[in-house]
């Protein structure tokens, strides 16, 4: 009923699937952690550019990369911590670092652990030490992202986390939103809009950032595709962002602890203790229609 396989392709990749509830998982370790496939009843419900993919120069466009220390960016890349700047880039480091698989379990259930750990390329940039553990957990038709972030360092750790996942579309007029607020920051122009519960999907660009959620799940009916994905994540996830680009079949709507610059501003800014853990959960599941 449950089994885990491993392919050598370009980059290994790991490949959990559920027989009965129809459901498989791509997992690519050496490449940011990330998911590169969720399927379920034959469905795939990521998009991914797999030319990007390919070149491990790129940022990748597709499945579920990993944000962390940051989401989103910062003004010139740069923030100072102690008085001294440091440059980080666009969402930070995670999405592009190898991780090591720990675990694997396909008892009374099918999901994979995987660990990343502070190292000299990290200290360069974040002057943190660190261990965070990952594990995807195929639930029937829901994904279970379980997340355990450590301080290793001798002060409090100053950090935000999120997920950016793609999803396919093939017809984005066929969306239906909801989400858990009543406006959003447009990312680009720096404008406050009301949110009506929908987009125009005629601009060339669509970045918007709902802060300060009331409730701790978002979702998108597809209704040319039938289905309705939600996200529901832990309380310590204040934003949620919505990104889109003309011509292209995916849109990202992605669960943040806290907005962009944070590391700046400190704004919902998390905090960690030295020798301390947060444990924290998202969950995507699929809703047929």
């Amino acid at each position: 009923m449950f089994a885990i396989n491993q392919e050598q392709r370009q980059f290994h990749t790991y490949i959990l699937t559920d027989d009965v509830a129809q459901a498989r998982l791509e997992v690519v370790p050496e490449r940011g952690g990330i998911i590169t496939q969720w399927q379920v009843k034959g469905q795939d419900l990521l998009y991914m550019d797999a030319e990007r993919f390919a070149n491990p120069e790129l940022s990748i466009r597709g499945g579920i990369p990993i944000l962390f220390p940051i989401c989103g960016n910062l003004p010139d890349d740069t923030y100072t911590y102690d008085g001294q700047s440091y440059t980080l880039k666009q969402h930070g480091f995670a999405r592009n670092l190898p991780w090591r698989v720990v675990e694997q379990n396909t008892q009374d259930e099918v999901s994979i652990s995987l660990d990343l750990e502070s190292n000299d390329q990290t200290h360069g940039v974040y002057p943190f030490d660190f261990h965070i553990r990952f594990t995807y957990q195929l639930k029937g038709t829901a994904l279970e992202i379980h997340q355990t972030y450590t301080n290793l360092s001798a002060q409090p750790m100053p950090f935000c986390t999120g997920l950016h996942p793609y999803f396919q579309v093939s017809d984005k007029t066929q969306l239906q939103f909801d989400i858990p607020a009543t406006e959003y920051l447009d990312q680009l122009t720096q404008k406050t809009h009301t949110f009506s519960g929908n987009f125009d999907f005629g601009q060339d660009e669509i970045d918007v950032a709902f802060r300060n959620v009331s409730r701790q799940s978002a979702s998108v009916n597809d209704t040319s595709r039938k289905y309705r994905i939600a996200i529901d994540y832990d309380l310590i996830y204040s934003t949620v962002v919505f990104w889109t680009v003309k011509g292209k079949d995916y849109y990202c709507l992605e669960p943040w602890t806290a907005p962009r610059n944070a590391l700046n501003t400190g704004e919902n800014l998390i905090h960690l203790e030295p020798g301390t853990s947060l444990r924290t959960l998202v969950c995507l599941r699929l809703v047929e229609e």
